[in-house]
């Protein structure tokens, strides 16, 4: 028995059976999903209905992630699944899946701060004295006006600076890896942030 997407073989909405007047149709049929999981990059292209195409990934281990309130976004590479709220097996098994919580690597993110900001994320009492880091390099005086003025603005939320420290950041996958064959998402901030921390705390 084939995967059906059809509605026939389900009762009306009063309860009444539903007439057999028909086989399965070749436009009801369905896929199995496609269960992503982390690991070197494997896509499946699928020709499907139109002559279109699906991208279905079967692994991955990087993506693009957006940091909204500083507008920039990095490809960084995906660690873990933290979280999901359809089902703790998808957690288990790391199956990457849209709206499903992950742990990504903050390297990308803090190399982009620091040579934008030209200030300290995440080094927790850590002096800077090696000459080549982006913090001690030396600026034209253009250059060195252009980074005082963004410095009013270099704020972070604390809840996402302890995450630096660490180097691992909480993200929501927004894209869906089993038709686009990408896992993008964005990185998790303020009241989002707070929810899914208490949600991991509580699990844990």
């Amino acid at each position: 028995m084939g995967i059906s997407r059809d509605s026939r073989h389900k009762r009306s909405a009063t309860g009444a059976k539903r007439a057999h007047y028909r086989k399965k149709r070749k436009f009801e049929l369905g896929r199995q999903s496609a269960n992503t999981k982390i690991g070197a990059k494997r896509i499946h292209v699928v020709r499907v209905r139109g002559g279109n195409l699906k991208y279905r990934a079967l692994r991955l281990d990087s993506g693009n992630f957006a940091w909204a309130s500083e507008s920039v976004t990095r490809k960084a590479r995906i660690l873990s699944v933290k979280y999901n709220a359809t089902n703790n097996e998808l957690v288990r098994t790391n199956t990457l899946v849209k709206g499903c919580i992950v742990e990504i690597d903050a390297a990308p993110f803090r190399q982009w701060y620091e040579a934008h900001y030209a200030l300290p994320i995440g080094r927790k009492g850590k002096k800077v004295t090696d000459p080549e880091d982006p913090l001690n390099k030396e600026r034209s005086t253009s250059v060195q006006k252009k980074i005082d003025a963004r410095k009013p603005t270099a704020k972070v939320d604390p809840a996402i600076e302890e995450q630096f420290t660490v180097t691992k950041l909480l993200a929501c996958v927004s894209s869906r890896p089993g038709q686009s064959g990408r896992c993008d998402g964005y990185i998790l901030e303020g009241k989002e942030l707070e929810f899914y921390q208490r949600k991991l705390r509580s699990k844990n």
